[in-house]
């Protein structure tokens, strides 16, 4: 599971049966030094890292641009709807409220 922001949503005119109920959120996943810099502030003179690349997840708990999720990728984003199969990479499992970031373990 990676943590990241929800940064935009996904209209659809036509959705899969099996997925009706959800949508489809973008968002921008975080590595190790973005989550750092989201949680603790770059210092200064530092500038703020991005993120990976975002993906499109689909969110059947009611994320909104802003907030903070935990997603899942591959195979395991679609294991909410075995034994169906459906053609999704990436699954909102979680809402997050809180991150604590220790400076000690992070990343280097």
């Amino acid at each position: 599971m990676r943590i990241g922001e929800v940064i935009g949503k996904v209209t659809l005119s036509i959705q899969n049966r099996k997925l009706v109920g959800g949508r489809f959120l973008i968002v921008r996943p975080h590595d190790p030094q973005s989550l750092r810099d989201e949680v603790l502030g770059a210092g200064p003179g530092e500038q703020r890292t991005q993120g990976s690349e975002p993906v499109v997840a689909y969110d059947e708990l009611g994320g909104d641009v802003g907030q903070r999720v935990g997603i899942s990728e591959g195979r395991e984003a679609a294991m909410p709807f075995h034994p169906d199969p459906v053609a999704i990479d990436a699954y909102v499992a979680c809402l997050i409220d809180d991150v604590t970031y220790d400076e000690g373990r992070g990343a280097k």
